[in-house]
Parts: C-alpha cells; structure tokens; sequence
C-alpha cells in the first residue's frame, strides 16, 4: 500500500527523454514506485490526468546562502518551494558567506548586506563550517554552494584595486583549493562588483586552476551585457579554453534597448565554444527584468576601500560630482579593469526610468518601494543622481533596486526568447529573498508551479509578466 497515488499524469523525469503518462507512488514521502499502479493501491489516490509530475526543480543560479542559516528561512524561501523548487546553487556572483578572514569581517557584512534578511551568527570561518552550521540546523531545500571569488579576494586583499601580487594570488588559489575539499562545487565570479571588477582575465585563469581535480564548475555574472557584452562572453570562454574546466554564464543577457541586437552574436560565440568542445552553458532569467544592489550603478573606483569609503565619498561634493559625471556620461570600455575604466554603466544602458526600488531598511525610503529612480527624484525634488546618492547614505548602501531591459522590456521580450529556448540553457530565478521589500517576480513565478494561484492579482502578474495561467 502507497501512501499516496498520483494516477495518470504526464511524467517528465528531468532526464531528457520525452513525457510518458504513468501513475507515481508515494511511501514514505518518497517516490517508491513510476508505472500503471491498480485502483485502491494509495491511502490517497489523486486523478492528476493532464497535469505534469516532475521532479523538483533545480534553481540553476540562486542566492539564499546569507538565508539559510536563519531559523526562519524555511517561511522566507516558501516562495521557492511553492513553485516546485527543491535544489538550489548558492554563492553565484561573486558573493558567498564564507571563507571569512577575521579581521576583515566587517567588510564582508557590509558588502552582502542587501542578501541578508535578519542578523546572522557569522560563528564560522571557513566553508566547512558553513555548511556543517547548515547541516546541524537543518534546511528546507537541497542547497549546493559555490565558494565566491568576491568572498576570497576580500580574504585576502580587502577592497584594494590593485593586481594581486604573487604571494596573495598563492593565497587565493589556497582558499579556492581548500573551499573545493570542504564541500564547495565550484567558484563563482561577479565582474560587475567590487572588488570582482578589479580582477584581470589571468587572475580569473589561476583562481580555476584548482577547480581541476575536482571536476570543479567556474559561473561567473560577466562584466558587461552593453557596451561589453561580446568581450565579456569571450573572456569567459577564454577562460574555458584556458583551464579546460566546466563554465557557466549567469544570468545571460543583453542590458538596454541599444544592445538587444548583440543577442545573436552571443549564442553564436556559445555555440561556436560548444563546436570546439568548451562545456560552456548558461543559464537565464524568464524575465527580462534583474534585481541587484544599487550600488551597481557606480564605477570601480567608488569602491576603493569598502562601503564606509564609498559612503564618504557621496558625502563629499567634489567627489559627488565627479562620481555624476561618470555614472551619467562614462561608457565602459574594453578591458574594463584598467584604471579609468569600468565593467558595465547600467544607467547609460537603460536609464534613471527603468531602475525602481525593491527594499531599502528605513521607513522614509521604504514608502517608495515600486517607484523608479526617475519618480523617486521628482517626488523628492532632486536630480535622479542625488535622489539615489541620498538614499545610499540614508541606507548605508544596502539598497536593492530592479532593473528593467534585460534582453527586452515590458512589452518586449523576443531577445529573452531566443536565450530561453536553446538547448544549453537552465532557468533560474536569481531572486533575492529577504522577507522584506518587494521581491523580484521570478521568487514567485521563474517555474511552472506558480505559487500564488489564490489572489486575484498575483504578484507575477502585479509585475505585468505574460502568463500562461
């Protein structure tokens, strides 16, 4: 006797091979049985005919890490289980709660403070013991974690813009090594984040060299999707031809309307490194919308030193007005970190009017949740720079902003449709969930079990996404 029976769905096993219609049974809260199963054989027996059963699903680019260790998080992520996913990839961009070096702890706070959804015990140091916290409390998803190139290059060198030298590139490939050996799958990269954005295509080559004996996986959030966006694809497969490892593209896209038709010749470049026998993927937000920090929308430079630098230096006019001048007029340039330069200007791309805000910590600031920069500036009376360096200062940078024109807008989506129907592409939601804010809509509706079927407006569709529902 099953526990439960579902007879007669559609079943996609998740191993490539078409649909079949059979009856699953349920002991023990796992599969025990795929096949044609008698009436009455399941205490439950559900009629799921032409409905789909399919594994959970595996969020291929995620960022829950800073969640997890959180007592709450199962009622936090509920939105990610709602919908069917049960595994999801961790440390993706860059960002990772471990390795921590002590001393420069505070530094790693502030830098992932707009992942963090309540205070968190930071009782570890090393990857090891980050995922034997998780594995003693217990989590409600399958989490695979990726150590972080940001995490590790702050380790060493803190926000410091300058070339490693020899001895702390040593040190970094150590703690890459050593991340591998306690339970990491892979590193991650965020080219478009301090102090990511300060590495050079050969410091990205040497930190995956120690991916190697373990079958390791490089993701990295390229430097660019505008101006750079084809540069920044052929680095990575660079770094794929030079290291011979496994390298997926996060979150792969076009940014802005001028840069739409770049879409086509970034499949090729893929299909082309494919053809080779580079294992070069991607995988692809089903939105062409993005969510990440505010802060993004400043050059390299800003950064030098951490956040409390940065911050002092919105605060001081001259350097203020330099830092307008830039955001509003500096295109990026290749290679992007050479001084003077930088990855990826997403205001030029798409303008004040397509950035609004997700979740900022202040009640004064939080009143304009779903408002663009552009609103946001002519509510306050300020230019959109100020109205967004204001808040920065207010919110000690831990601002989280969605960022629309990512391979189409709100109207427009043929670009993202070429990148989600190729064959070397995953889904993911890279959504940041909090429980604060407003959320990027993927947290609710990336796959197929949409998870508010309830409300007459669900949040999906609050967010204007084409739904087949």
């Amino acid at each position: 006797m099953y526990d439960m029976v579902l007879k007669g769905g559609k079943v996609v096993d998740g191993t490539g091979n078409p649909w079949f219609v059979a009856d699953v049974g349920l002991r023990d809260g796992k599969i025990a049985s795929v096949g044609r199963l008698p009436v009455g054989a399941g205490a439950v027996e559900l009629d799921v005919a032409g409905a789909v059963v399919a594994p959970g699903f595996v969020d291929a680019h995620s960022h829950t890490d800073f969640i997890l260790p959180l007592p709450d998080h199962a009622q936090i992520l509920e939105p990610l289980l709602a919908q069917g996913i049960t595994t999801v990839v961790n440390g993706n961009c860059g960002l990772s709660p471990a390795p921590v070096a002590p001393e420069r702890l505070e530094l790693l706070k502030g830098y992932t403070a707009f992942f963090q959804g309540g205070e968190l015990a930071w009782d570890w140091r090393t990857m090891r013991e980050y995922l034997d916290g998780l594995e003693r409390q217990g989590i409600a998803l399958n989490a695979l974690q990726l150590a972080s190139h940001g995490a590790i290059r702050i380790a060493v060198m803190g926000f410091d813009s300058a070339e490693p030298t020899e001895a702390q590139l040593v040190e970094m490939q150590n703690l890459v090594g050593e991340c591998m050996r306690e339970g990491a799958f892979g590193l991650s990269a965020g080219l478009i984040y301090a102090p990511g954005m300060y590495a050079s295509t050969d410091e990205l080559i040497a930190l995956t060299k120690p991916l190697i004996p373990y079958g390791g996986v490089f993701t990295c959030h390229v430097r660019g999707s505008s101006e750079t966006g084809l540069d920044s694809t052929r680095e990575i497969i660079a770094v794929a031809r030079a290291s011979g490892i496994a390298v997926e593209h996060s979150h792969i896209e076009e940014f802005g309307e001028p840069y739409w038709p770049q879409i086509d010749e970034v499949i090729r470049l893929h299909d082309a490194a494919r053809a080779e026998g580079l294992d070069v993927t991607f995988d692809v937000i089903p939105y062409t919308t993005a969510n990440t920090t505010l802060t993004a929308c400043f050059p390299p430079y800003a950064f030098e030193g951490g956040l409390d630098a940065f911050i002092q230096r919105l605060r001081d006019p001259k350097q203020r007005e330099r830092l307008r001048f830039d955001v509003e007029n500096l295109a990026s340039e290749w290679p992007t970190w050479r001084p003077g330069t930088w990855p990826h200007n997403l205001v030029r791309a798409t303008g004040w009017g397509n950035i609004r805000l997700l979740w900022a910590g202040s009640e004064k600031n939080s009143r304009n949740i779903g408002l663009s920069m552009a609103e946001i500036a002519e509510k306050t009376g300020k230019t959109p720079f100020d109205a967004v360096a204001d808040m920065l200062v207010e919110e000690n940078a831990a601002v989280l902003a969605l960022y629309v024109g990512v391979s189409g807008d709100l109207e427009h989506d043929e670009g993202l449709r070429k990148f989600l129907k190729h064959p070397n592409g995953a889904i993911n939601t890279d959504a940041i969930l909090t429980g604060r804010g407003m959320p990027h809509p993927a947290a609710y509706g990336a796959f197929p079990g949409c998870s508010d079927t309830t409300s007459a407006t669900p949040v999906c569709c609050r967010w204007r996404r084409r739904c087949a529902r």
